[in-house]
């Protein structure tokens, strides 16, 4: 494993107003390689190991869709090892155990891992949805070492519990609650669709604790830390692509004292959207990798695979449609780039969040869908992951902002709506 503190002095590309470079500075590319050395040594062996286990989703996953014990642990180990590394969550300041490298920094470090694919187990190298994010970082006191400390560290995970049975994009309705009952909080209400629920140390769960009508819209919502032992699990949301990764959150009369509020009272919704942007960038990234992935497995194969006498590349059907997957999945990827570089000079980058999200997300929908066509049969086969990753490429169309709100934002930001 390369040396752990070689990985801290990243930065980004050049200064932030010079504008963004098309080429990757030499600590950059650092990382970009020592994570390369990672994946070998820690992630393939362990994909390896697994074996079937992990390739056969009958076996990587109980019936009501939990992970087996072996993989999540696993998964845990890798994350661990990826923080000793330096890794794990090296987009967050120094000062609490990151590393502080930029956003552009950042999302090249994010697309180049979903690029590997070392059979699904890359994913957890960075940090996702189960790690640290900006939010956590208002934590204060005792929550610094009891919360985000051990995230950053990768010795616990979290989970980011907004959306509810009845309120996904329109979440300022959310029905949970926490109401004052001395010097405590009562929650109780009922979050679905929760990535990494079933697994979480803690989850951070917003709560209306001021009514509509009295704080406004988006005012009223609170942040609170819910430990495992707290909230009840519920049903598995299993969904194609993302089998024992989201479930229910049940809130039943739980009672919490103030130090369990995160941030200001009543200010959550505004704190979470500041760092909306962060989120589409890291999942439109994490789809120009593996959309790199794609076209690469899809060349291979069609100079490979011969029909009527010759490769079935040398087919227009078959070359075009390589082709505009590499066209569309060059022009996202310097979208991205043009998003982190906004969002490195301190700008919140709304509309070049929503931009990339919309764009990245799509190409590498309309890439999967054409590479199980390139395959044939081959292309729809349990034993080759394309379809997995076609799933995969539908999911990420719906998390982060569904296609709609993605367009709704981008028509908002020029003056439309």
């Amino acid at each position: 494993m390369p040396d752990e503190r070689s990985f801290g002095m990243a930065t980004q590309d050049a200064t932030p107003d010079a504008g963004v470079s098309f080429a990757t500075d030499q600590e950059t590319r650092l990382i970009l390689d020592s994570l390369d050395d990672f994946i070998e040594q820690e992630v393939e062996p362990v994909v390896e190991r697994l074996g079937e286990t992990y390739e056969n989703p009958r076996l990587r996953h109980e019936p009501d869709g939990r992970l087996v014990p072996e993989v999540l642990q696993a998964i845990r180990d890798i994350r661990r090892k990826s923080a000793e590394a330096g890794f794990y969550a090296m987009n967050l300041p120094e000062d609490v155990g990151g590393e502080g490298v930029s956003p552009v920094t950042w999302y090249r470090a994010k697309r180049h891992v979903a690029s590997r694919d070392a059979g699904g187990l890359t994913s957890p190298v960075l940090a996702g949805p189960e790690g640290p994010k900006p939010l956590l970082l208002q934590a204060e006191g005792e929550q610094v070492e009891r919360y985000l400390e051990p995230a950053i560290r990768a010795e616990k995970s979290t989970a980011f519990a907004q959306t509810e049975p009845g309120v996904g994009s329109d979440s300022p309705n959310m029905e949970t609650t926490a109401e004052r009952d001395g010097d405590d909080w009562i929650l109780n209400g009922r979050k679905q669709w929760i990535t990494n629920a079933p697994y979480a140390d803690f989850v951070q769960v917003f709560a209306r604790t001021e009514p509509q009508a009295e704080a406004g819209r988006y005012g009223g919502i609170t942040c609170f830390i819910v430990e495992a032992d707290e909230y009840e699990v519920g049903s598995f949301n299993n969904v194609v692509g993302s089998v024992g990764m989201q479930a229910e959150v049940i809130l039943d009369d739980v009672r919490l004292p103030d130090s369990r509020v995160l941030g200001e009272p009543g200010s959550a919704f505004y704190d979470a959207m500041e760092f909306l942007s962060l989120g589409r960038l890291e999942l439109g990234a994490e789809a120009v990798g593996l959309g790199d992935h794609l076209v690469d497995l899809a060349v291979d194969y069609a100079n490979d695979r011969e029909a009527f006498g010759r490769p079935i590349g040398k087919f227009q059907q078959i070359s075009s449609k390589i082709a505009r997957g590499r066209a569309k999945n060059y022009a996202a990827d310097a979208a991205g780039l043009r998003c982190a570089w906004e969002m490195a000079r301190g700008e919140p980058a709304i509309e070049e969040a929503s931009i990339f999200k919309w764009f990245a997300t799509h190409a590498l929908w309309e890439i999967a869908d054409d590479v199980v066509q390139v395959h044939g049969a081959n292309g729809l086969s349990e034993e080759n992951p394309f379809m997995d990753h076609l799933h995969q490429a539908r999911i990420l169309r719906i998390v982060e902002g569904a296609d709609e709100i993605q367009l709704n934002t981008i028509a908002k930001q020029l003056g439309v709506m």
